[in-house]
């Protein structure tokens, strides 16, 4: 009896369950207050929490990492900057740990599980790749605030039971995840190599509705390790997406909405297509028309940074020119697949949808 007490008595010196001592002597767990302790370290179990948020931190860390380094690298290798080449390696290189952290600073973790995660970033990107990166900084993330501030011991015992538990599942996870991923993105590859009409048109268009739905296409093209010929159909339907609504709504926002969605994302339409669904038609069927071009006729290529970026800070440029190099054909390619192409298109095919009465002004006015 005095044992059940003891154990009860620690558990709820941790907060994390409620043994209730019956007269028997029996003890149960208190579910509603250990959901109510979950609730409390800002605990949820949640697709949005772990793939709309984690996954959009994931591009971020992206973005500041191996993005950044890929645009440094390739300015710096055509400049003839060394310099620029040694950095843009060392931000590459660091890709695991702005992962872990973007993805523990969008779960609101604390600074003592928040800096922990960078370690855990490092190894579960060591072990599988970005993927490994992702599972583990999520559990770290999730773990260490559980963890935090519910010891004596705290200085010790969060950093340390963030970076054991994000390290485990990175290390038995996100292995066999990455190599399941990196599957797919094979198969997706060579079934856009030997049909490079249908398949074209297929990633051209999820990917680029990918891109302007709230998740980080780029982290799922990493992912996938998508490269070569998919690659480039997947970057001009994310190209396609940005500079469609970018071009079709310049009537109701002009240049700075012309800037932010051309060159920054397409997914500040989400609002606007969640009230009128069919605005969405437009870059979307574009897309999916000119994906073949890109597979059949330009055999556009890109690498997996660029995939999944469109042309978003020009990053998807970037990486065609480093898939394909920067000959004056290749430029001019990328000029038509990326920019001049999606934006009559997709303008023509608005265009049409407005004197139909399906389009009416005011639909893609974006939120201020």
């Amino acid at each position: 009896m005095a044992l059940v007490k003891s154990t009860a008595l620690y558990y709820n010196a941790l907060d994390i369950a409620t043994y209730a001592v019956h007269e028997e002597g029996a003890s149960s767990l208190s579910i509603e207050k250990f959901a109510a302790f979950l609730k409390r370290k800002g605990v949820e179990f949640s697709f949005k929490r772990y793939f709309v948020d984690a996954l959009g931190a994931m591009g971020v860390g992206l973005f500041a990492s191996l993005i950044t380094g890929l645009i440094l690298k390739t300015v710096g290798t055509k400049a003839n900057v060394p310099f620029l080449v040694e950095f843009g390696g060392m931000a590459s290189a660091m890709v695991g740990p702005a992962i872990a952290i973007a993805i523990a600073q969008a779960l609101k973790a604390p600074p003592m599980v928040l800096f922990a995660c960078a370690g855990v970033g490092y190894a579960g990107n060591l072990w599988g790749g970005p993927v490994g990166a992702f599972l583990g900084a999520i559990v770290a993330a999730e773990c260490g605030k559980i963890i935090s501030k519910e010891t004596r011991i705290d200085i010790i015992a969060t950093p340390s039971g963030t970076a054991i538990a994000g390290m485990a599942a990175a290390k038995f996870v996100g292995p066999p995840v990455s190599a399941l991923m990196t599957a797919l993105g094979v198969m997706i590859m060579r079934a856009t190599e030997l049909q490079p009409g249908p398949m074209g048109a297929i990633v051209s268009m999820v990917m680029g509705m990918i891109l302007t739905l709230p998740i980080s296409s780029a982290a799922i093209a990493v992912s996938l390790n998508l490269s070569g010929l998919a690659a480039g159909a997947a970057c001009v339907g994310c190209s396609t997406q940005m500079i469609g609504f970018a071009v079709m709504s310049y009537r109701e926002n002009g240049v700075s909405g012309l800037l932010s969605q051309g060159i920054g994302t397409s997914m500040l339409q989400m609002p606007n297509i969640v009230r009128h669904p069919l605005i969405w038609v437009p870059p979307t069927l574009a897309s999916f028309i000119l994906g073949p071009f890109s597979t059949l006729l330009f055999k556009m290529e890109n690498i997996p940074s660029g995939a999944g970026m469109g042309t978003s800070g020009f990053v998807g440029q970037f990486g065609a020119i480093d898939a394909m190099g920067s000959s004056p054909a290749v430029l001019t390619q990328i000029a038509l697949m990326h920019f001049i192409l999606p934006a009559v298109l997709t303008l023509v095919i608005a265009e049409v949808m407005r004197k139909m009465g399906l389009i009416r002004p005011g639909d893609m006015t974006l939120e201020q």
